[in-house]
């Protein structure tokens, strides 16, 4: 249900209490045994709230000591790439962090600056080092929740590739972080901070520069410029704040940052659908202040708190389904990047819209449908044997125009700049692009919605198989596949996926809250869409016994 508040600019009494958030960090120590608070790696790293007991330095702590004996064990030797957003327990979670890596003698880039960093950026500069030292490889930390409320804090590991980090590798440093904690963190190694930052292993790196000055390298910014693009970028506050000065600065573009400010309580925030502050591009809610401007510029854009995801806002069509601009990103890009190469593949999860199916078989590519998650995606893009890699939730990065890797993580303000070279060479926005789209392959409805369920149901959906699925037909259609492995590199997808021709569902339970997700789209418009969401929560409610 829709809070009645959503929309509408936040209130005093909606803003996190800042100092009792970092207190909590420092004075409340998780118990094991409880496990709630212990270190979890989801599909984005380790997140939870400082005062949920659940992001506290202990984590961090821990968290941080695993990771340098991760990268000691695999033989990883060069720089630790270090990277935080604007979220109130990003700068305590980094400074443990950095007190820990100096103990253990790892040499640690931080911002030049002191600014904040977005996911991307990290991305790049561990793919620039291990490109030109192949010998001493780096990986990277970076300390956000991405778009998750104000209270809460994250902390992901990217590893050589650049990327998210595998479950294997997640799942060691996850499980050797716990045993630290369990043991008082006896094991973890740590100086001062002031220790820390003198430390010869400790310097700096140009995170913003580096990454500004290359995006010529992946997109035709002269073309934005030449035709003009009025471009408004909102950071919401997050770490993209600078970088979008800097871009219109160095590569003389017409672009307004809309909204410069940074503060930790996200006050100028409209309240999400569930009236929490939430910093999620996607959402109409959420972006409600730059969708009611979209007639002061071409294209506007917003990125979440790390900069990995991307919105689209249009004069002519509001703020874009992030599954429509996806296809017209896809469309684009395998039409105009002609050093691309001619076998790479098109890279989407299987919950993101069946379009991208539609349009890589107009375009003559293979589809490479995977798992949730962008770590899917990493080696395809590393090796260039995908182009691009994109989630329905708003996420995605692509090659360089050469045909080389940018990036193996999400890039929000790539494909946010994207949308300004779509409108720079078509002549037509993204939303008329997409609309073209839809008169050659159809209009799909797409929606996902979630219904309750037990941590018991909710073990019982990650390991469904398709036997146990007994479905011949779904809202009229003939059933033509029942999933629970991805078809593009047969990994389990934690649920299942059921298929018809113009059709389908996919229920997979969440990782924080005690529901299921369905996700479900339908090329006959949206009565049809609804029976499928209906049979679906049917059928998957037999399974489980709901």
């Amino acid at each position: 249900m829709t809070h009645v508040r959503a929309g509408r600019l936040a209130e005093p009494g909606d803003l996190v209490d800042v100092a009792r958030l970092v207190t909590a960090y420092y004075a409340l120590h998780p118990d094991p045994q409880e496990v709630g608070q212990r270190v979890a790696f989801g599909t984005s790293g380790h997140r939870g709230s400082s005062l949920d007991v659940s992001f506290n330095e202990d984590h961090i702590a821990a968290t941080t000591q695993a990771i340098c004996e991760y990268r000691k064990q695999q033989g990883i030797a060069g720089p630790l790439f270090l990277g935080a957003d604007t979220h109130a327990l990003s700068e305590p979670a980094k400074v443990t962090a950095v007190e820990v890596l100096a103990a253990n003698g790892v040499q640690v880039l931080l911002d030049s600056a002191d600014g904040y960093t977005p996911t991307p950026a990290v991305s790049h500069a561990i793919l620039s080092h291990n490109r030109r030292s192949p010998r001493a490889l780096a990986d990277g930390i970076v300390v956000t929740p991405s778009h998750n409320p104000p209270r809460d804090g994250g902390f992901k590991y990217n590893p050589p590739s650049g990327g998210p980090a595998s479950s294997e590798a997640t799942g060691w440093i996850q499980d050797r972080a716990n045993e630290l904690i369990r043991e008082g963190l006896r094991g973890v190694r740590r100086v001062p901070y002031t220790r820390a930052l003198a430390a010869a292993t400790t310097s700096r790196y140009d995170f913003l520069g580096t990454y500004v000055e290359d995006l010529p390298q992946v997109l035709d910014l002269d073309a934005v410029r030449a035709a003009g693009v009025r471009i408004g970028a909102d950071p919401l506050g997050g770490a993209s704040v600078a970088y979008w000065g800097r871009i219109a600065e160095v590569h003389r573009l017409d672009l307004t940052v809309v909204n410069p400010v940074t503060d930790p309580t996200w006050r100028f925030m409209t309240l999400d659908w569930d009236g929490k502050i939430r910093m999620d591009c996607s959402s109409p809610a959420a972006m409600a202040s730059l969708i009611e401007r979209r007639s002061e510029y071409q294209v506007a854009t917003g990125n979440d708190a790390d900069a990995d995801r991307h919105g689209i806002v249009t004069p002519d069509g509001g703020l874009m389904n992030p599954n429509h601009y996806l296809a017209v990103a896809v469309d684009y890009l395998y039409r105009h990047r002609g050093d691309w190469p001619g076998d790479a593949a098109v890279g989407k999860t299987l919950v993101s819209s069946s379009m991208l199916d539609r349009v890589a078989s107009d375009l003559g590519r293979e589809l490479l449908e995977v798992p949730v998650g962008f770590k899917w995606f990493v080696d395809g893009l590393l090796e260039g044997s995908i182009a691009f890699g994109g989630e329905e939730s708003a996420g995605a990065s692509f090659l360089r125009r050469d045909g080389g890797v940018w990036t193996t993580d999400k890039d929000g303000v790539l494909l946010a700049l994207l949308a300004s070279e779509i409108t720079a060479v078509t002549g037509n926005s993204p939303s008329a692009y997409y609309r073209e789209l839809t008169d050659r392959h159809g209009a799909p409805a797409y929606a996902r919605v979630d219904a309750p369920a037990s941590r018991d149901q909710k073990a019982r959906l990650a390991r469904l198989s398709p036997e146990q699925v007994g479905a011949g037909e779904l809202a009229g259609e003939a059933v033509t596949a029942v999933l629970s492995k991805a078809p593009g590199n047969g990994a389990a997808i934690g649920g299942i996926k059921v298929c018809t021709d113009n059709a389908w569902f996919a229920a997979r339970p969440s990782g924080t809250e005690d529901v299921y997700k369905i996700y479900a789209e339908s090329f006959h418009g949206e009565e049809h869409l609804a029976r499928v969401q209906e049979e679906a929560r049917a059928l998957v409610g037999e399974v489980l016994g709901a």
